[in-house]
């Protein structure tokens, strides 16, 4: 049988993939810190420390499926809420999100997604909404994606500490140029993307009835 062949772009620490099996992935993180990190998590896949952004357009016919996760901090609400205060600098939303979900819808033949926050403003091109997230896919999301609830966080150290625990992961072992806490916050959740990479392949399960809470 063929071997799925899966491209995983902006592949951070690898929430996503976490459980995803009977796969050949490859992996692309312009952080070399976050790359390695990331092969020593998932010594079997190709890891790849190269612009996520560039490489789809020159590689994105070798794959079944695509999975991106393009960077957020340009869309996320917190800009609003800080938009008044002296420090805060005003920045352009990247058009980087917007140039792979026209890319791919036009251009790829396999299922992908293309994952990122809800944003400050209207999206630009319609999505489908699961808890804090927006997707962009050519296949129809489930309403229940398995996530796992994250609560009760207060001080930033406090958060990395629990995050450590829902993740089964130590965060601090990454000693690269980004922030540990925005590492720790920007891992998605391994159920979620085991139900999303499932219905791109036609496998279906039955929504779990319990969910894992973080107190």
């Amino acid at each position: 049988m063929k071997n799925y062949k899966v491209l995983n772009l902006y592949a951070c620490l690898g929430g996503n993939r976490y459980k995803w099996t009977d796969c050949e992935v490859t992996a692309v993180e312009l952080d070399p810190e976050a790359a390695r990190l990331y092969q020593e998590r998932f010594p079997q896949d190709t890891v790849i420390v190269a612009d996520a952004h560039q490489y789809l357009l020159d590689h994105y016919k070798e794959f079944d499926f695509i999975w991106s996760s393009p960077p957020c901090p340009s869309h996320t609400r917190l800009n609003i809420s800080q938009k008044n205060r002296e420090c805060w600098k005003p920045k352009y939303p990247s058009m980087i999100l917007y140039e792979e979900i026209l890319f791919l819808q036009n251009f790829y033949n396999g299922k992908f997604v293309v994952e990122n926050v809800i944003p400050y403003y209207e999206p630009l091109i319609q999505a489908q909404k699961r808890g804090r997230h927006l997707y962009w896919t050519n296949f129809t999301l489930p309403n229940d994606l398995n996530e796992r609830k994250t609560i009760g966080i207060s001080t930033a150290k406090e958060e990395v500490n629990k995050l450590c625990v829902f993740h089964d992961y130590n965060f601090r072992k990454y000693k690269g140029k980004q922030s540990v806490t925005k590492m720790a916050r920007n891992l998605v959740d391994y159920e979620a993307g085991l139900t999303i990479f499932n219905v791109a392949r036609g496998i279906f399960e039955k929504p779990k009835t319990n969910q894992l809470e973080l107190l």
